[in-house]
């Protein structure tokens, strides 16, 4: 296995005071509700995402933006933008019944001009570009007083020129708005603009009211993932106190998937992808942080169900459309039992999303008061990759690397991984996977998963293959 230890380079960013930018044009003053999906507790804080945009020579540009600045072009787009999403140059505010309500104020969204010193390829260029990233507070900046979930600008966004010609799209959004997919629409509108269309292709639709608890709800699943406690006993994991956290980067590609299916029984070794990495990391998580046997372990995925509604959502629909299916054991059973219980545990609460889990959690969140998901022995997953289609262009050609904006130091990376594509150095493509864990569990987390990836025959061999993890493990710690 290699180990590739990262520096964290120190750079200066001067920024520019912040501006309001709202709609080119005059937008209707009303008052529109989110769904019951959108207004979870848990969505009630800015969600940060970063793009980095290489220098590009004017050949691969869009004519739009040939020999003009960055800052300028994107300024001027998001205005016109916010004609058709006029929505989010409001504000956010409280009704009666704990009820959040979108106030379409034209007030605008915050917007931030900065240049840093430092190149994309000080900050890793193309291969090594992921986070978490370096001085990232200094890249998604929310100046004093506008912490305030109500009554802020719901987007805030900083676009920083590098010294070589590249720049950094930074964005904070108010979950409760949209989700990942409702930013990747909103940014692929932003680039429809800034290469000269006068209006996006899809038309965004609010429509929020399609997600809202039915009359009268009907909760017709069990949603452990909202458990306030996970069993009679209280045999439950505590929340760890992150400290001396080791984070490190794990590279699956075919041949480890491979090695994993192998170890499945005949009926589960077509499941996907997602459902064989997410039962093998739980697995190995759990066993490397030696708890109490008896203690319930839970791996909670998110789940776009956006395809799965019936009748459709609108095209243009751009709201929360994840839920959280949980798969639950006890740390004796996850760890003692082979990979195949663990793939079924997964693939059993995956595929009970469907359009009416979705409806039955809008109707949960109004009749049990919004609750949280329990973060008690609870590991996410989250699945973030891309298609070279889904990559954002706005202009200048597509991100090298474009998503989760992940600090050095955060605190929750220990507990949540998501999986993104990834292409290394020797053209091998697969899957990166982010994990977090004190260091001693982090050692021990290494060897379950060396020792499940080996690749083994499936008859006797006098010289049976092996193979380890090849890739690359980067290491960032938070002390």
């Amino acid at each position: 296995m290699e180990v590739f230890p990262t520096s964290s380079p120190l750079f200066m960013v001067h920024r520019r005071e912040p501006e309001f930018i709202a709609p080119s044009k005059p937008t209707p003053h009303e008052f529109k509700y989110l769904s019951d999906i959108d207004d979870r507790k848990g969505h009630r804080f800015h969600f940060p995402a970063i793009f980095f945009y290489p220098s590009k020579n004017d050949a691969s540009m869009a004519s739009t933006c040939k020999g003009r600045d960055p800052v300028d072009v994107i300024r001027k787009a998001l205005a016109k933008l916010l004609v058709f999403y006029y929505p989010l140059a409001g504000r956010l505010r409280e009704s009666p019944g704990d009820k959040l309500i979108v106030e379409c104020t034209g007030e605008g969204i915050m917007f931030i001009e900065a240049d840093a010193d430092v190149s994309l390829n000080r900050l890793g260029g193309g291969d090594a570009l992921k986070p978490p990233f370096p001085c990232l507070e200094e890249l998604l900046y929310v100046p004093p007083g506008y912490q305030d979930f109500l009554n802020s600008p719901l987007l805030f966004i900083q676009v920083t020129r590098l010294i070589c010609g590249g720049f950094i799209f930074g964005v904070q959004f108010n979950h409760t708005i949209f989700g990942g997919p409702g930013l990747g629409r909103f940014m692929i509108a932003l680039g429809e603009i800034i290469r000269g269309e006068v209006s996006p292709s899809i038309l965004p639709a609010w429509q929020r009211h399609i997600l809202n608890a039915r009359d009268p709800p009907q909760v017709t699943f069990a949603h452990r993932e909202y458990d306030v406690t996970m069993s009679d006993n209280n045999n439950t994991l505590p929340l760890l106190i992150p400290q001396d956290i080791d984070y490190r980067y794990f590279f699956f590609t075919r041949k480890e998937e491979g090695a994993l299916r192998e170890q499945l029984p005949v009926h589960l070794q077509a499941c996907s992808a997602f459902e064989l990495l997410t039962a093998c990391l739980w697995r190995c998580r759990t066993v490397a942080l030696s708890s109490d046997p008896k203690a319930r372990v839970r791996v909670v995925m998110a789940v776009d169900t956006r395809w799965k509604i019936n009748p459709p959502l609108p095209a243009g629909y751009y709201g929360n459309t994840m839920v959280y299916p949980v798969a639950v054991s006890t740390t004796e059973k996850l760890s003692h039992n082979p990979l195949g219980f663990a793939v079924d545990l997964v693939k059993k609460a995956k595929n009970e999303v469907n359009g009416e889990y979705i409806r039955s959690t809008a109707d949960l969140m109004a009749t049990k008061g919004r609750p949280i998901i329990s973060t008690e022995g609870t590991y996410f997953i989250s699945d973030v990759r891309k298609t070279p289609d889904e990559m954002i262009d706005l202009g200048w050609g597509k991100e090298l690397y474009g998503g989760c904006a992940i600090r050095n130091q955060c605190a929750t990376l220990w507990m949540s991984s998501f999986y993104m594509s990834y292409r290394n150095n020797k053209g091998d493509e697969g899957i990166l996977v982010p994990v977090g864990l004190p260091r001693l569990a982090m050692s021990k987390f290494v060897v379950e998963i060396e020792s499940m990836t080996m690749i083994k025959p499936s008859v006797p061999a006098l010289h049976p293959k092996t193979s380890q993890l090849t890739s690359l493990i980067y290491r960032k710690s938070a002390l």
